[in-house]
């Protein structure tokens, strides 16, 4: 898997525990080796998980090494993009995208996990 630099890995071992254990809502990323359009994705994540870290954990999967959690979210297509909150998927996207258009699609997520001050 090509890994973000400042992303987290996570595995079908231990999903429960990053992804629907989280506080904070979580952004997963469903990816491949094989997938052009994942590698694309590096950087946006890298950017996404500096900036965002205090309102969104940003976390990718390998499909090919992590088959239970792939199937059990029918996971066909790569990249595709969870957010869960609250241990439940709440959005799902699928395809490669600019920064600014993952975070106007991520902005109702984002918004909801401002501390009460700051809203």
């Amino acid at each position: 898997m090509i890994k973000a630099a400042g992303v987290a890995e996570v595995t079908d071992a231990d999903f429960a525990a990053e992804v629907i254990g989280a506080e904070l809502p979580v952004l997963v990323e469903f990816t491949a080796d094989w997938c052009p359009p994942c590698r694309q994705m590096g950087p946006v994540l890298t950017a996404l998980a500096a900036e965002e870290g205090e309102r969104l954990k940003v976390v990718q999967l390998d499909v090919d090494t992590n088959p239970e959690t792939t199937n059990a979210y029918k996971v066909l297509s790569m990249p595709t993009f969870m957010v869960f909150r609250g241990g439940e998927p709440v959005k799902a996207m699928v395809g490669a995208r600019p920064k600014r258009r993952l975070l106007e699609e991520l902005s109702d997520v984002l918004s909801d996990a401002l501390p009460d001050v700051l809203r």
